[in-house]
């Protein structure tokens, strides 16, 4: 009965110690097994960040069309700086306020942070309108098609649009 006892002991401790050793192993975010959340949040900050990222991916651009494009967003980089550099006490304070569960304050710092980010609509349209016209009426399409959608997902409230009542998640 002993050796019973000791074998059965053995094996709830050999147990125990398989499970302390697996709670304190660390897992890095590149190894640990990914449910996707990750891979979709990385995109949607692509797809926040616009067209900086990789510009040309569904375009099918040359490499002369990849440099005048470049170009042009380096005219207008300095102009977007400024445009985020006004913006960003506001989204400081909303996210402060977040933080805070201050839901009144976040909504009004981030809607003078949007008013700011509209005053430069007009060069966002006239950088718009210089791409478009150094792509192939093929390239065009896609662009205006690209550029639609960007515009539906913004008047549906962005990519957390599924959660307001009526509108159903976006699929990719």
């Amino acid at each position: 009965m002993s050796s019973v006892r000791t074998l059965a002991l053995s094996a709830v401790m050999l147990v125990g110690f398989a499970g302390i050793s697996a709670a304190q192993s660390t897992v890095s975010p590149q190894t640990r097994p990914d449910s996707g959340f990750h891979r979709r949040g990385a995109r949607a900050a692509g797809e926040m960040r616009g067209r900086r990222g990789d510009f040309g991916a569904d375009l099918n651009l040359t490499d002369a069309q990849k440099a005048q494009i470049k170009a042009i967003h380096a005219k207008y980089k300095p102009q977007n700086e400024a445009l985020r550099t006004q913006s960003k006490p506001y989204m400081e304070a909303a996210k402060a306020a977040r933080q805070k569960g201050d839901t009144v304050a976040f909504r009004t710092n981030m809607e003078k942070a949007r008013q700011v980010m509209q005053g430069g609509q007009s060069f966002r349209t006239q950088e718009n309108a210089e791409i478009r016209a150094i792509l192939t009426p093929a390239q065009q399409t896609k662009f205006d098609a690209r550029e639609k959608a960007m515009a539906d997902r913004r008047a549906n409230g962005g990519k957390h649009a599924w959660g307001k009542k009526g509108l159903k998640p976006a699929t990719k």
